[in-house]
């Protein structure tokens, strides 16, 4: 009778460790982002190798690839820069290769991860929810990509997620802010924490809007844009210095450090969520 008292409550142990929400308050990863780095010159090759050199979980790659994005463009401006980093690199596509991304961009991912490149998806990290979007697909109300954002943030609790795309909501660069993108911004509010893009080629970080927090990380090696004084929701930004991403994200907090080629330290900020 012991040992079947023991064998019951052993199971009932085991279903009720299996049906608990998984979160390891230890686990951890180093996330590296930038945008703009595939371009001919010395200031790309720095970025990337700063990049390489830290040896992180995951690398993200906020789009463009120059000129034009083609298939040879790939070959010579973005694969001997992040290439050995295929197997942990997380892309969405910019503006500048949409128009040959069935020739370049396209082939040139399936040929690295052995699949198709999804136009939007999610990954887990760390206890993060990393929301990959494209600013260059259709992103009306009752576009695709924003039904499908939708249907993937309902019923969703908790703002531990980070979302990515090429193009940024908010900037104090050349392009300025981008009101199109306003269909991501209203399913994100309330359900997210973090927005990163590229395209301005500077350093930029905006104060939280509607609890969202937009990063700009497009200095990676193009001819940077200047920065526009007085835009009441820039918190930070650098428009004199190349520079990537650097994020420790852990379970309900996330450490955000823009670094320049040489490694120094350039702005330092802290995000929090709320697990859902």
């Amino acid at each position: 009778m012991k040992r079947v008292v023991i064998a019951l409550l052993l199971a009932l142990g085991a279903a009720w460790a299996g049906s608990a929400p998984a979160q390891n308050a230890d686990e951890r990863a180093v996330v590296w982002a930038v945008g703009d780095a595939a371009t001919p010159g010395r200031a790309a090759n720095r970025v990337a190798a700063l990049i390489r050199r830290a040896d992180p979980d995951r690398f993200l790659y906020l789009g463009d690839v120059y000129e034009t994005g083609t298939r040879a463009e790939f070959r010579r401006e973005y694969h001997p820069r992040f290439g050995r980093l295929a197997h942990i690199t997380i892309p969405t596509i910019g503006n500048h290769e949409w128009g040959n991304r069935y020739s370049g961009y396209y082939p040139y991912w399936r040929a690295r991860k052995g699949q198709g490149q999804p136009r939007w998806s999610k990954v887990s990290i760390a206890g993060w929810e990393l929301l990959v979007l494209n600013s260059q697909e259709p992103h009306g109300p009752d576009s695709r990509q924003i039904r499908w954002l939708e249907q993937t943030l309902e019923g969703a609790t908790g703002t531990c997620r980070i979302a990515m795309m090429h193009r940024p909501r908010f900037s104090a660069g050349a392009y300025g802010g981008a009101a199109d993108l306003n269909p991501f911004w209203s399913r994100l509010a309330g359900r997210a924490s973090i927005v990163l893009s590229g395209h301005d080629h500077n350093l930029q970080r905006h104060r939280p809007h509607r609890g969202l927090t937009q990063y700009v990380v497009g200095a990676g090696g193009r001819g940077r844009y200047a920065l526009h004084s007085g835009v009441p929701s820039l918190a930070w930004g650098r428009d004199d210095v190349d520079g990537a991403l650097r994020m420790v994200l852990r379970p309900g907090r996330a450490l955000l450090e823009f670094r320049a080629p040489s490694g120094r330290l350039l702005d330092r900020s802290r995000a929090t969520c709320t697990p859902g």
